[in-house]
């Protein structure tokens, strides 16, 4: 495990053992990130602090990575661009060119990609 003192934040956490969002978490805890999950339904899942809202979020945002739909996506770009986060991550189906747009004009990097194929590749 890489230690690190890098926090990842995956918007749209759930606490189903096979969905890619909580495979995604415990990735990046593997690789030290301290991460924080944002749902409305659950506290804690696997261990991993879960916040209703990005307003939850604390500290500083190395890497967003987010698995939620553009519909509601697009309700959270203002609380997106106000957390600031070093880099986004548009995971397969969470595609949303209008997030895009704001991320662009805000210099906040983003990339269409899948966060546990770049975690394979040794890429996070």
């Amino acid at each position: 495990m890489n230690v690190t003192n890098k926090q990842a934040v995956v918007l749209g956490m759930s606490d189903r053992p096979d969905s890619y969002a909580r495979m995604a978490a415990t990735g990046l805890m593997e690789q030290g990130y301290r991460v924080v999950g944002v749902s409305p339904k659950r506290p804690v899942i696997k261990g991993v602090t879960v916040v209703p809202d990005l307003a939850g979020v604390v500290g500083e945002v190395d890497l967003l990575t987010v698995y939620v739909s553009a519909k509601i996506s697009s309700t959270l770009v203002d609380d997106i661009v106000a957390l600031a986060p070093k880099k986004v991550i548009l995971n397969p189906g969470a595609e949303n060119p209008a997030l895009e747009e704001a991320l662009k004009s805000h210099g906040i990097p983003y990339e269409r990609a899948c966060t546990l194929v770049l975690l394979r590749l040794g890429l996070l």
